[in-house]
């Protein structure tokens, strides 16, 4: 096999230096990668015998992927395929890659292959030759090839093993496994029966309640040669010992690994926003093995990262320097972060402004983790922010994403609540599941210590609320007995107290950690009301009003959702053409609430809010409505609750693949009406009209850093578009507050107006311009006299102008089968009232002038 054209020039660097010790060199090996079915697993190469030969591997990527390129299984997001591919994640596997090495470089004194991430049991090989073993796809692995390697031919061998199949046995002689997430849908495990707890892996591979089961298997993480002599940087990090508006000091600490006693220069030079330079130096003797080394530096007149909407996010460039042996960089921000904890408060204090956290949670982009690139994240973050969102929570069910994501969160100034990546599971309670964790979570946090963005490091999701709270957790306990479940609880506080606490403690000093999501910190209950952040799950899993969400004000609601179906276009990517319905196969398939069952709860919530759906386009349109208005109900309400409530971040921002779920912007990219919907509750000044128990409460929120002039109306009309009555009056939004200023009963407000035949339009103006706008109303939508809006469209090239006749609630711009995204959507019309809406699509005006249809809550 020729050498690939990488490797060669590799060669002929390394050729140059070979007489004397040269700075480390990085070849990628990305490329030449085959994978077959692992020989020794017969019974899975005879069921599928064109898998059982060399196929082009791509890498990084999983067997799943190269499965689908080949078209021996079907792509799993189409249609109901997802079955059809389980197999191959109960299969064993092989790769190969033919490496051609000349005497060149064999001379350099070490030839390191790492690999960023093997998912998940994999033993690598050289020429026939064991190298290393890896069982945890959250670390980093290398291995020093030189001693395994020869003049010309090489091959490289990775096997890996079905997680499944290896963990099994050992699950299955278990008296009482250990609790997981979501069982199989597809037999290979059996109930109660899991996997899962036991492996560091990705856990929604193994399938959760808006994603499928993809087990994914591979190299997918990128792999490189490094060549290196005496010494080189194992990590580099850049620590932010203490910040004020004089000065930053910074401690540059190096990680480096060496072979031998010696002197050399460890050099560090920072540069800032205005491009001057600032570098320090030492002269250190290093002693074999790894060695820490910590380089002073003080940056004068810091410029602060700030929060957006709160300031400007500049950033500065560290380059590290190890003699001429080896380089690194980090790009890093100047902030101060503190976790608001008096008398139960959860909230969060950046650069001591205290900020009201505005979001929602993201999953992983992907059942494949290896084709997401920063050109498909982007549009996600940059929904987030056009949202008016500040902060995203990594949901510790996925995987640690690359730095591609937190540069681009650090440029666009959202904050970052990171999860470690446990998903919900009970953990073993061995020492050396912790020890392998504890590997884990330092050199990820060590990695991702520079980003400013990341504002709390929390251990995991619903672990210690879980076994506190969940029933399936109570019957664990009461089966295995009170010493077992002592001694399970008692390594769970020492991995998520200890364990984790002490990575960060270490690695990122500047940042936070919390225990859990939901905890207290272990400072009390977990997802309680009264302290500590909240999961509230009431409203959608436990079938309750969507008002039920007003009944108190949480410290700091960090997860609460409300499905709907996504874009019909992306419906129309995965189910294909032909009639359409909510309980068909495909439809059921791509529902994974209730194991396919969520599509009645949809319809429960419809039934119970809105009017029947004319169709299916139709109910695709409600239950989006009834999503946007469920989690505006909701974030609004924790945003009036301040300063006792401190954040809102609603589940979900975005999809794994193509699904009906909690998304507010679809797989596809296209945003849902609560995308729309986010950006006007999650507004800087917004206001805030609820009527509970025949009162409406009305509350100013700014979260501005300075008081604002500004005025609150409240207008009463039929649904004849008459005004009943107005209410007019001037206030100063205080700055960082919501502030009620009036509390309004029915008779006072509404008079003898009917309940359905009347609404209210309360409005925030600053200056001449409304800046926030909410509907009043007494009923549910469905119960409202609603009449015929009258709507008009008047296209422009791309722009189409929408006019009402009369009010218009919830009105969606519905293309149907054409895939486009208008610059508003979902908002409501008043009598007489246009807006002029920019729609981006790939197809022509004339045929979104076509297809376009207008969708309302009238009858």
């Amino acid at each position: 096999m020729r050498i690939a054209p990488m490797i060669a020039a590799a060669a002929l660097l390394l050729a140059s230096t070979a007489a004397w010790a040269g700075p480390k060199t990085v070849t990628p090996l990305d490329a030449g990668w085959q994978v077959r079915i692992d020989p020794a697993d017969a019974t899975a190469a005879r069921a599928h015998p064109k898998a059982a030969r060399w196929l082009k591997a791509t890498v990084p990527g999983s067997v799943q992927q190269d499965l689908i390129a080949a078209r021996i299984a079907p792509d799993p997001f189409k249609g109901t395929n997802e079955a059809a591919i389980q197999w191959a994640g109960l299969t064993d596997w092989q790769y190969r890659l033919v490496l051609d090495v000349t005497p060149a470089m064999l001379a350099r004194d070490h030839l390191d292959l790492v690999f960023d991430g093997l998912d998940t049991f994999a033993t690598v090989s050289v020429n026939g030759q064991p190298l290393l073993s890896a069982d945890n796809a959250h670390r980093r692995w290398r291995g020093d090839a030189k001693p395994l390697l020869k003049p010309g031919r090489n091959e490289v061998t990775v096997r890996v093993a079905s997680p499944i199949k290896r963990l099994q046995p050992m699950v299955l002689a278990e008296k009482n496994p250990l609790p997981g997430e979501y069982d199989s849908a597809f037999g290979d495990e059996p109930k109660g029966k899991q996997t899962s707890p036991y492996i560091r892996k990705p856990k929604y591979h193994y399938g959760w309640d808006w994603g499928p089961r993809l087990v994914a298997i591979g190299v997918w993480r990128p792999v490189r040669l490094e060549a290196w002599d005496d010494a080189r940087i194992e990590a580099f990090r850049v620590d932010q010992q203490a910040l004020n508006d004089a000065e930053a000091r910074l401690s540059a600490t190096f990680d480096i690994v060496a072979d031998a006693q010696a002197t050399t220069e460890v050099r560090a030079t920072v540069t800032g926003p205005t491009g001057a330079p600032v570098t320090a130096t030492r002269t250190v003797t290093l002693v074999p093995g790894v060695n820490v080394v910590t380089v002073p530096l003080t940056v004068t007149d810091p410029q602060r990262w700030q929060p957006v909407g709160y300031g400007a996010q500049p950033m500065y460039r560290v380059d590290a320097a190890l003699g001429q042996d080896d380089s690194a960089s980090r790009r890093i921000g100047l902030r101060t972060v503190e976790i608001i904890r008096d008398g139960g408060a959860f909230g969060f204090r950046v650069n001591g402004t205290p900020i009201f956290a505005k979001g929602a949670n993201l999953i992983p982009f992907d059942s494949f983790p290896a084709r997401v690139t920063p050109a498909s994240m982007r549009p996600l973050l940059q929904g987030a922010r056009d949202a008016n969102m500040n902060m995203l929570r990594i949901w510790g069910g996925g995987y640690y994403l690359d730095d591609a994501f937190y540069d681009m969160a650090d440029a666009m100034g959202l904050m970052i609540w990171q999860d470690f990546m446990f998903g919900g599971s009970v953990t073993p309670p061995d020492a050396a599941y912790r020890e392998n964790v504890r590997i884990e979570a330092e050199e990820q946090v060590a990695r991702l210590s520079s980003h400013p963005s990341i504002v709390l490091w929390a251990g995991g999701n619903e672990i210690l609320s879980g076994w506190e709270n969940w029933s399936d957790r109570k019957a664990f306990k009461k089966a295995v007995g009170p010493d077992e479940q002592e001694r399970i609880g008692a390594n769970m506080a020492v991995l998520f107290d200890r364990v984790l606490r002490a990575a960060v403690t270490a690695k990122a000093p500047q940042t936070p950690y919390w225990a859990n999501s939901p905890s207290t910190d272990y400072d009390g209950p977990a997802d309680t009301d009264a302290a500590g952040d909240r999961h509230f799950w009431d409203v959608w899993s436990g079938s309750k009003p969507i008002e039920r969400y007003l009944d108190s004000c949480p410290r700091f609601m960090s997860e609460y959702g409300f499905q709907s179906m996504p874009d019909l276009s992306t419906i129309r990517d995965f189910a294909g053409k032909g009639a359409l319905a909510a309980e068909s196969p495909v439809m059921k398939a791509h529902q994974k609430f209730l194991a396919g069952e969520g599509n009645a709860r949809l319809q429960l919530y419809l039934d119970a809010r809105l009017r029947p759906a004319k169709d299916f386009a139709d109910m695709v349109y409600l239950t989006q409505v009834n999503q946007a208005q469920a989690i505006e109900l909701a974030a609004l309400h924790h945003r009036a609750c301040r300063p006792v409530t401190m954040g809102s971040l609603y589940w979900q921002l975005n999809d794994v693949w193509p699904a009906i779920s909690w998304a507010s912007i679809d797989y596809s990219g296209r945003w849902k009406l609560l995308n729309y919907a986010a950006r006007r509750f999650f507004a800087p000044q917004a206001i805030v009209a609820e009527n509970v128990n025949r009162v409406t409460r009305v509350s100013l929120i700014s979260d501005l850093t300075t008081p604002t002039p500004a005025r609150w109306r409240i207008t009463v009309r039929d649904m004849a578009g008459a005004t009943l009555s107005t209410r007019d009056e001037a206030a100063t939004l205080a700055p960082l507050a919501a502030t009620l200023v009036a509390t309004l009963d029915d008779a006072a407000l509404f008079g003898t107006a009917a309940p359905d035949a009347s609404y209210a339009v309360a409005e925030l103006l600053v200056g001449d311009k409304a800046v926030s706008r909410a509907i009043v109303e007494r009923a549910p939508p469905k119960d409202m006299a609603y009449p015929a809006p009258g709507l008009s469209a008047r296209w422009k090239d791309r722009e189409v102008t929408i006019t009402a006749k009369a009010l218009a609630r919830a009105v969606m711009l519905d293309f149907g089968d054409v895939a486009a995204q208008p610059s508003d959507d979902g908002f409501d019309l008043l009598p007489g009232e246009s807006i002029t809406v920019t729609v981006a699509s790939a197809a022509s005006p004339a045929t979104l002038a076509k297809s376009l249809t207008l969708r309302t809550l009238a009858r």
